[in-house]
């Protein structure tokens, strides 16, 4: 063994940071290749039983609690002065609780004790009230990806303060004394302690030359309780995030064993976890995820880190970056598999929630808490994302929408409407590249050289200039066809919608049944299969149910007949994955007309999928509120 960590030939003093799951593998790794006889943790004896019975129980994350004695006043001589909790006379006293939680260094080597069957001690000092160690920022365990646990301790030791409480300093004396004591009854004894308290035991353990004996009677103190954790707040009480310790779980069940690499691997994997959660609640209203994206996403996540002077993201990091390159759908969705811990089962014992620094016992009480294993730094930062509605609340609004009164949400009509003109003026110059000509230049550039006639007649020393006429005619009818070859039984809602607005089109679609999806009160969504645009606006007959269109077997036929039919010009701009096939260009022959195709690849896909997500208000003064339920993709 090193002998930095080392005290003498019989005791070894090893430094941990509390809430790191690097930290927590690197002392695994630390206690595996080296021999003891007995395990000492910085806890104490009134802890022990909960303790060890919670650790049985993992990967199941609980907690063990002691609550104060309200006989003991609250300890006014303690002036750390980094800390800045209320000391005052009407200050709350804590409760002290210990996380059982596997990226914790501490109840990691228990569990590797308990497995390899080595005595586990605990000879911290009892306390009532506990006060806790003082604000200290934790160093970031992604360093131990590079180097040993001994340098990364030493790099640590310059910026350790010696503690300032009475309290800490009777516990650094309590685990000292108690150290001599093991030391006369096992061969070896490896005792993990804070990073924070470690020279200080060990300056304590120095200056102690044998085991004196203890006459003082112990503290008497309430007992240790287990508790289970509302597995919607194991974020507030967990070192790593739930998800990261997911994965760390699941190696060591593959035994494949975890290493430094297996938290980087694990972002990775959350948004690919996310991704898939994303597109199966959002079906084709999803943005393609694609891996550059996602390659974008990491980028812009690294960047956010390293400018909280960090090296590896916390929770606000992931879901904000996911929010900027993804939009808030995508967001949501990596929010909730954040919070998402695999292993989390059912517990015989009562259940907390937590929040940061607080608990919720189960009798209601929300009460002060204080870890004893690394306090928590964790603090609120706000991210506007709109969540998702709750199974009753859809279901109530689903029951109160009046189905004779719909219309649609204005700043989407004005998108697909500003589409349209795009598409139209992509399909007039697609009309216009085909009365193209080249001609000699003369006295005129025109529209720019013609590369291609001027290199074929290089030989006579000829320069060939483009000429392109103006197009001719006008278009006022254009077809989106954004699933060519639909399904009648997804696409079961088929309407026709008349302008509100003079810039708005005469709209006839088809699209997903909206009622399957109520985001807020009077609010729905649906997606386009298709959809068919007349501008400038006129009143036609509902083209689902015009006699005169009879004759088209399928949704987009009628489509494409329908636009045809109420067309004034003779072409017809059709958008569509798949060039037009013979049976759409008879159906445009038949009225006289047709087809330019304008390439649905020649868009991006994240704006063609903003596109097709329309949503239905119950009412116009539904529009007064609807922006707080629609998300932002």
């Amino acid at each position: 063994m090193r002998d930095c960590f080392r005290l003498d030939e019989r005791v070894t003093l090893l430094p941990v940071v509390h809430r790191c799951g690097s930290n927590a593998r690197a002392v695994e790794q630390w206690l595996l290749k080296n021999h003891f006889d007995c395990l000492a943790v910085p806890l104490p004896p009134s802890f022990r039983e909960s303790v060890l019975a919670g650790v049985e129980q993992l990967p199941t994350i609980s907690m063990v609690v002691q609550a104060p004695s309200m006989s003991t006043p609250w300890n006014l001589e303690y002036s750390d002065e980094d800390d800045d909790g209320d000391r005052g006379e009407d200050a709350e006293i804590p409760y002290s609780y210990v996380p059982i939680d596997p990226c914790q260094s501490v109840i990691a080597a228990i569990r590797f004790a308990i497995g390899e069957r080595i005595s586990v001690r605990f000879i911290d000092g009892e306390t009532d009230p506990f006060e806790g160690d003082g604000a200290y920022a934790s160093p970031d365990g992604f360093a131990l990806r590079e180097v040993s646990l001994e340098a990364f301790s030493a790099a640590v030791l310059p910026t350790l303060r010696r503690p300032t409480s009475p309290q800490v300093q009777s516990r650094i004396t309590a685990m000292a004394l108690r150290l001599r004591e093991l030391r006369e009854h096992h061969d070896h004894t490896v005792m993990l302690c804070s990073m924070v308290h470690w020279p200080w035991i060990r300056e304590a353990y120095l200056e102690l030359t044998d085991a004196p004996r203890r006459d003082a009677e112990e503290l008497e103190v309430a007992p240790a309780i287990n508790y289970s954790v509302d597995e919607n707040t194991l974020v507030f009480l967990m070192g790593e995030l739930p998800y990261i310790t997911a994965v760390y779980e699941q190696a060591r069940f593959e035994l494949e064993g975890a290493t430094h690499q297996t938290a980087i691997d694990g972002i990775k994997r959350l948004l690919m976890s996310a991704r898939a959660s994303y597109l199966t609640d959002l079906g084709k209203r999803a943005r393609k995820v694609s891996p550059l994206m996602l390659s974008q996403c990491l980028k812009y996540m690294r960047n956010l880190t390293l400018m909280d002077r960090r090296l590896t993201p916390d929770m606000y990091t992931i879901v904000l970056a996911a929010k900027q390159t993804l939009g808030d759908p995508f967001a949501v969705h990596v929010a909730e598999t954040v919070r998402n811990y695999a292993f989390q089962e059912p517990l015989p014992w009562p259940t907390v929630q937590l929040g940061i620094d607080q608990l919720r016992l189960p009798d209601g009480e929300v009460v002060r808490g204080i870890s004893r294993l690394g306090e928590n730094d964790s603090e609120w930062r706000t991210l506007e994302l709109n969540r998702r509605p709750l199974k009753d609340e859809s279901l109530k609004w689903r029951m109160q929408w009046n189905a004779y009164r719909q219309c649609s949400w204005l700043p989407e009509d004005a998108k697909i409407e500003s589409f349209r003109t795009r598409v139209l003026d992509r399909a007039r110059a697609i009309l216009g590249a085909d009365l193209a000509r080249s001609e000699k230049f003369t006295t005129s550039l025109m529209d720019g050289i013609d590369v291609r006639e001027t290199l074929r007649h290089w030989y006579d020393g000829q320069l060939f200039v483009k000429v392109q006429p103006p197009s001719v005619g006008h278009l006022d009818a254009c077809l989106f066809l954004f699933d060519p070859q639909p399904d009648p039984h997804t696409y079961t809602w088929r309407t026709t919608w008349f302008a509100e607005h003079s810039w708005e089109s005469t709209l006839a679609f088809y699209a997903t049944d909206f009622r399957e999806e109520i985001l807020g009160p009077g609010i729905a969504v649906a997606t386009y299969g298709g959809a068919m645009f007349l501008f400038p606006p006129r009143s036609i007959p509902d083209i689902w149910s015009d006699p005169e269109l009879r004759f088209a077997d399928t949704m987009e036929e009628r489509l494409i007949a329908a636009a045809c039919l109420h067309s004034q010009s003779k072409q017809i701009a059709i958008l569509s994955p798949i060039p037009p096939t013979a049976l759409w260009r008879r159906i445009a022959k038949k009225y006289g007309k047709s087809l330019v195709h304008v390439p649905l690849a020649q868009f991006s896909d994240a704006m063609i999928a903003q596109l097709r997500t329309v949503h239905v208000l119950n009412g116009k003064e539904v529009r007064s509120y609807a922006a707080h339920f629609i998300r932002k993709s």
